[in-house]
């Protein structure tokens, strides 16, 4: 994602070039940096603490996860898609293949479970299973 916004740099180098060719190259790295700058503190963080599971913005309850599974990189296609429920919660990022899939047992939530991106999956099931060990 970072590659593909670097676009911006040749974009605004076009655009400035009849002025001047510093400007245009100041101006894009500029923007690029904000643009980066944006994803970066913009991208929701996953969080496992005693409390219970947080991503993004989103928190759940332990007493309410049932299980929480790491799904591969080459089965996230079919979770995001033939097999995925429509009333899921989604914290996706398209540019992370892997994802985390929690499992709800709240009989009051209609969602089944959340479906979050992570570039580590194997990690948060595992903390997982240690704190439910604890």
């Amino acid at each position: 994602m970072v590659l593909a916004v670097f676009l911006v740099v040749p974009t605004t180098v076009l655009i400035f070039l009849p002025l001047s060719l510093l400007v245009g190259v100041v101006t894009g790295v500029v923007l690029w940096l904000g643009v980066v700058g944006i994803l970066w503190f913009s991208s929701p963080t996953l969080t496992l603490s005693s409390q219970g599971f947080r991503a993004g913005s989103a928190q759940v309850e332990w007493s309410h996860v049932q299980r929480v599974e790491a799904i591969a990189a080459e089965n996230t296609r079919a979770e995001k898609g033939i097999k995925l429920d429509a009333r899921a919660w989604l914290v996706l990022r398209p540019w992370v293949g892997p994802v985390v899939k929690v499992v709800l047992n709240d009989p009051n939530d209609p969602t089944p479970y959340w479906l979050v991106s992570t570039r580590r999956p194997e990690a948060v099931a595992s903390a997982w299973k240690k704190l439910m060990s604890a």
